[in-house]
């Protein structure tokens, strides 16, 4: 593909290393930011006779200049690439810009119409954040079906009722206490679930298959709000060494509460220089002052951990 501006000199003089990469305007604007494990192959590939989105089509016909950043590891390329879009805003991102619009859900004190709801701002019974609003308020709209939820001997009780029912106060306080039970613990969540299987497999049974695909997305939602509520959680309690390989020696990483609190690049590892590098990073995380951006915080979170999730085992050190 001819371009004005980007030729194939210019595309051939980027490395094929891991880094993120900005597409300029003719203003100089940096309109989009993406990373690669390999910036020359991904860069190249906006640049073909017919791009397969017409969204990349307007992007690259308004593209003067590309400017790129190396980085050792695409770990820190990933990690660059959330910070930047956070902070430029790129027109042509789409995700993890607008991590302003993330949400809470909220459970109601006596509420007549809605025993849940949703916030932008977390209060007191407040879960998450979350970042897509119209699935989950969707998913909560249905939930009112399901109401009122009862827990007899550790088992949930569950019914769809065609209209939701009207519930006085003391039945609603008890739907509200399952409600906590539920986005509290994880354990509870498949309890329910487990509820709600059987309701499926009772309806298909009786040849009653639409009940038997209504039972099925409630299924499908707690699943996605049990894996919102508790995704990481098991790696995020964890302190996490990441080893991983540059040019002729080793990056480490180390990870806490979420986030890489320190790094540094040996060409051995030996046990006396991990414990200092660990010593070290501990002291690090102890004087950090903690980030008071919870929602921008979980796009980070799913960057590092997706990374980790993809790493063979003797990359990664769980240390607590």
């Amino acid at each position: 593909m001819e371009h004005k501006y980007i030729t194939r000199e210019m595309l051939l003089q980027i490395p094929k290393q891991p880094g993120i990469y900005k597409m300029l305007d003719a203003n100089g604007n940096i309109i989009y930011v993406g990373k690669s494990k390999c910036l020359r192959n991904r860069v190249q590939s906006y640049f073909v006779k017919n791009p397969k989105w017409e969204k990349v089509s307007r992007m690259v016909s308004m593209i003067k200049d590309i400017d790129y950043i190396v980085t050792d590891t695409h770990l820190e390329a990933r990690l660059l690439e959330c910070t930047l879009i956070k902070d430029i805003r790129p027109r042509f991102n789409a995700q993890m810009k607008n991590d302003g619009r993330y949400f809470y859900i909220r459970v109601e004190n006596y509420n007549k119409h809605n025993a849940l709801s949703i916030t932008d701002e977390r209060t007191d019974n407040c879960f998450g954040p979350f970042r897509s609003r119209y699935t989950i308020s969707d998913f909560l709209g249905r939930l009112k079906n399901l109401y009122p939820i009862r827990k007899s001997n550790g088992r949930y009780e569950v019914e769809y009722h065609m209209f939701p029912l009207t519930m006085g106060q003391d039945t609603f306080n008890e739907n509200r206490e399952v409600l906590l039970e539920l986005l509290n613990e994880e354990e509870n969540i498949v309890l329910l679930t487990e509820a709600l299987q059987e309701k499926l497999e009772e309806a298909a049974a009786a040849c009653r298959f639409e009940m038997a695909s209504v039972y099925r997305d409630m299924i499908i939602c707690f699943g996605m709000l049990r894996n919102g509520l508790n995704g990481y959680k098991a790696l995020a309690s964890r302190d996490i060494l990441i080893k991983l390989p540059v040019g002729d020696g080793c990056k480490m990483f180390y990870v806490s509460g979420g986030n890489v609190i320190n790094t540094s690049y040996m060409e051995t590892i030996t046990e006396k220089e991990k414990k200092v590098f660990i010593k070290e990073s501990k002291a690090i995380f102890n004087a950090k002052i903690p980030s008071e951006n919870e929602k921008a915080g979980i796009d980070f979170r799913d960057v590092l951990y997706s990374e980790i999730s993809d790493l063979p085992m003797e990359a990664v050190e769980f240390l607590s």
